[in-house]
């Protein structure tokens, strides 16, 4: 549980970098059958945290982009006036 919980404290860019070590390790080979099925665990759990955290920050810039785009239809209907 503690693991998911740091993982979830994780940056985008450090979530990322932590997945690609993760699938670095899983390709190498060089782990035994636990060992890469408790990594392969680890680097679904990042991927789910990276996943939302792309779907947060498009969110977000959607939001940006309706409140701009809300606020130019206002000014140009205000000097039309």
């Amino acid at each position: 549980m503690s693991k998911t919980k740091n993982i979830e404290e994780l940056s985008f860019e450090d979530a990322l970098l932590k997945l690609e070590e993760t699938v670095h390790a899983l390709e190498e080979g060089n782990l035994s059958l636990e060992e890469s099925i408790k990594l392969y665990e680890v680097g679904m759990e990042l991927t789910r945290v990276c996943t939302d955290r792309l779907a947060k920050a498009k969110l977000k810039i959607t939001e940006i982009q309706t409140s701009y785009s809300g606020e130019e239809t206002s000014d140009t209907t205000d000097r039309d006036v």
